[in-house]
């Protein structure tokens, strides 16, 4: 904000209005509200304004795409509203020279986001693998458990909570001593029953028991239980994707990262399981497990 009011001061213009997408990422348009109104006022004519200052190129986005960024730019152009960037050291006036920087600059930022997702996921997967967790809820009879860099406990984390200390990590631990119960009996249900995941459903919401959301249980989230590694003490990650805002996919078993015994305190807890279950998500493995 600096730079831009030196900028305007400079340039002896008034900033009348301030749009603002603050820890918000740069890599599409969707959930920045700021640049979504601002392109909205300048297609209806609703601007009060004829310049748009921006602080430099990766502030207006880190798109993927370089001719969305551009795209954006042009709507604003059409409309006789300028954009400036206020921290680069060219001028945006459409010369030859401003128009190869700018498309450079486009690239760059678009490959920092890339390359920053490669090493913010290595990294993840160095914690994975010393059997710390990254992120989602506990489940059903498993609690958070924050840990200081020498591992020593700090406190269980409740739904909402997270860390606020970037040396603490968190791991899963057995939750009230009632839930690991009914997560036993689950099992039990299941590999020795012989129960079907709708049979155990209907238990359980028979006895007035709720999923660790609160709701009721259904086929799907007793399959959960029963198809999740984390029960049998695995710490996996990478079960499926979400980078660079791209579309969610399931990632198969050989993507997963995985480590096994790391839950050690929740394997003793849940030692009476069957140990011929499988935990592959494979339909035909889980199909052979159950026969």
């Amino acid at each position: 904000m600096d730079t831009i009011r030196r900028y305007a001061e400079g340039r002896s213009m008034q900033i009348v209005r301030t749009y603002s997408d603050e820890a918000r990422s740069g890599l599409n348009i969707e959930g920045r509200n700021g640049l979504r109104d601002l392109i909205r006022d300048v297609e209806n004519r609703r601007a009060d304004y004829t310049d748009v200052l921006v602080y430099d190129v990766s502030r207006w986005g880190r798109f993927q795409d370089v001719d969305e960024s551009a795209y954006y730019e042009y709507i604003c152009k059409r409309s006789d509203v300028h954009v400036h960037y206020c921290a680069e050291q060219f001028e945006n006036d459409g010369s030859l020279s401003s128009t190869l920087l700018k498309t450079i600059k486009r690239t760059m930022a678009g490959e920092y986001s890339r390359e920053l997702s490669v090493k913010v996921f290595a990294g993840q997967c160095r914690l994975i693998e010393h059997g710390f967790r990254q992120g989602g809820p506990a489940g059903y009879g498993l609690r958070r458990q924050l840990i200081d860099q020498d591992r020593n406990p700090k406190g269980i984390l409740t739904r909402g909570m997270h860390k606020s200390i970037q040396t603490d990590r968190v791991i899963l631990v057995p939750g009230p001593e009632a839930e690991v119960q009914v997560v036993r009996e689950i099992y039990d249900r299941f590999t020795q029953g012989h129960l079907t995941e709708k049979d155990i459903a209907t238990w359980l919401n028979d006895r007035g028991l709720f999923t660790d959301l609160g709701r009721p249980w259904t086929n799907g989230t007793v399959h959960q239980v029963l198809t999740n590694p984390k029960y049998a003490g695995a710490n996996v990650y990478n079960r499926r994707s979400f980078k660079l805002k791209r579309k969610r996919v399931v990632n198969p078993p050989e993507m997963w990262i995985r480590r096994d015994n790391a839950l050690l305190f929740l394997v003793a807890s849940l030692k009476r399981m069957a140990p011929s279950m499988t935990w592959s998500m494979d339909k035909a493995a889980w199909k052979h497990a159950r026969r």
